[in-house]
């Protein structure tokens, strides 16, 4: 919807709390909404329809934010860590999904509750060095997140096709070309795909889970944390890993942009129950991914770690073990193919997220495909030459590098986050409870710890 033609009760900055609030808010930005070729454009029933079609309709943006915690990045992790210590670091991808669903509901508050998504309100609050250092993390995450969906593509495409891996990361670029197709049809369109590849994963694992009949005893047994996740050097580095694989600082970004696509009524109570929804919507996707995550890391324990196959870190010695052991000649394709959607599926959400950092933090307006190019490009590099150097085998080590790279990056979104959700002059009667926010913080200070030990053991080791 273009800019100039968006009436005033769904102008972003129309809003019930003062502009002033915001130190370097410039009065041009005041009506500058995000993603403004899609913002208000799903229709939202009015309040005369039933509850379920009012839901339905918010229904799409936290199953495109789930789909940043199931990512290829997440395969390495979970793989490795099911591998190599059995059902242990389950509690882990508990923690981190409980986490996610906290800080995303936070981030479609932020986003409703002021009309900005997290990158423009950093830039409306923060100096401008500070909003520089903050996007640079935020690229920096972007690329790691980006790099991780190279490397599943490519290794997804050799091993359903037999393709090289550099061949297959360079192909992956054309997957710019899926976005661009979908948003010119509408963001409607852009979510079904994005579901339906999901559909696709969940059924795949589902199939593989049953084939494993994991004992229940183990699994439940891997929900309740341990000392040694702790003092274990080797778990913790992969516990890292699957936080920051979880938990993505781009979709902190994401999700306060695109919950701005629904045309609900930009008014106290219109926001209110489009917060309502949303959270709902973010809270139930995000089950999915615990779901996927968690069904990963239990193939892998019972698969591998109980038939004295710890050392498995690569997918693709995953993939040409898992039809033997399992005793189902399909497991290794459902496998590789499950890999391929979630490829795919990052790439869209990657690609919006990208443009909303550039937008929110510079104010640039790049073509989605230039910035795709651009990103899929700066990604290749390290695939290609580890590659070279190193063969098939690096690439492994490079997806799970990427992740703790993303955990590293958390803070410079979570601590903002955070920050504004809990100010009552910016979020007005919007801001979040005392308890919400001593949580929130609480969360914060466990990234920022476990950031904190890993760059030690990384330094000491």
């Amino acid at each position: 919807m273009p800019e100039q033609s968006l009436p005033p009760e769904t102008t972003p900055r129309n809003l019930p709390h003062k502009a002033a609030a915001w130190r370097f808010s410039r009065d041009e930005d005041r009506t500058r909404p995000s993603l403004p070729e899609v913002f208000s454009s799903v229709h939202v029933p009015n309040g005369q329809t039933s509850w379920v079609k009012r839901f339905l309709a918010f229904v799409g943006p936290g199953y495109m934010v789930s789909v940043g915690y199931m990512d290829p990045g997440n395969w390495a992790t979970d793989l490795q860590g099911g591998a190599q210590y059995g059902y242990s670091l389950l509690c882990i991808i508990m923690l981190s999904n409980l986490m996610a669903i906290l800080l995303q509901a936070l981030s479609a508050r932020l986003g409703i509750a002021t009309g900005r998504d997290l990158a423009q309100a950093c830039r409306d609050q923060y100096h401008p060095v500070v909003n520089i250092i903050l996007w640079l993390a935020c690229e920096l995450a972007i690329i790691a997140c980006d790099l991780a969906e190279v490397i599943g593509t490519a290794v997804a495409l050799q091993l359903l096709f037999g393709l090289p891996l550099l061949p297959g990361a360079i192909l992956s670029i054309l997957d710019a070309f899926i976005v661009l197709l979908l948003m010119g049809r509408g963001f409607r369109y852009l979510e079904a795909f994005v579901i339906s590849l999901l559909s696709i994963i969940a059924l795949c694992f589902g199939v593989q889970l049953i084939a494993a009949a994991p004992p229940v005893a183990g699994v439940l047994k891997g929900l309740i944390p341990t000392p040694q996740i702790v003092t274990t050097p080797g778990m913790l580095y992969i516990a890292i890993g699957i936080i920051g694989a979880t938990v993505m600082p781009h979709n902190l970004y994401l999700h306060s942009s695109i919950v701005q696509t629904r045309a609900y009524e930009r008014t106290p109570s219109g926001r209110r129950e489009a917060i309502r929804w949303s959270t709902w919507d973010s809270t139930i996707a995000l089950m999915l991914a615990l779901f996927i995550n968690a069904a990963i890391l239990i193939v892998s324990a019972a698969a591998f770690h109980e038939t004295g196959h710890q050392n498995v870190a690569e997918i693709e010695e995953a993939y040409r073990l898992l039809s033997p052991i399992l005793g189902l000649g399909i497991a290794s394709t459902l496998f590789a193919l499950a890999l391929l959607a979630a490829g795919t599926n990052s790439t869209v959400t990657g690609t919006l997220a990208g443009q909303i950092i550039v937008e929110g933090f510079l104010r640039l307006h790049i073509p989605h495909w230039a910035r795709r190019l651009l990103t899929r490009g700066l990604a290749i590099i390290p695939v290609a030459v580890v590659t070279v150097i190193y063969g098939d085998h690096g690439v492994g080590t490079l997806l799970l590098a990427s992740q703790v790279i993303l955990s590293l990056q958390l803070p410079f979104a979570v601590i903002p986050l955070v920050m504004f959700v809990s100010d009552c002059r910016k979020m007005g009667e919007f801001t979040i409870s005392r308890v919400m926010t001593a949580l929130s913080w609480g969360v914060a200070g466990l990234i920022l710890l476990l950031n904190f030990k890993l760059l030690y053991d990384t330094l000491t080791g």
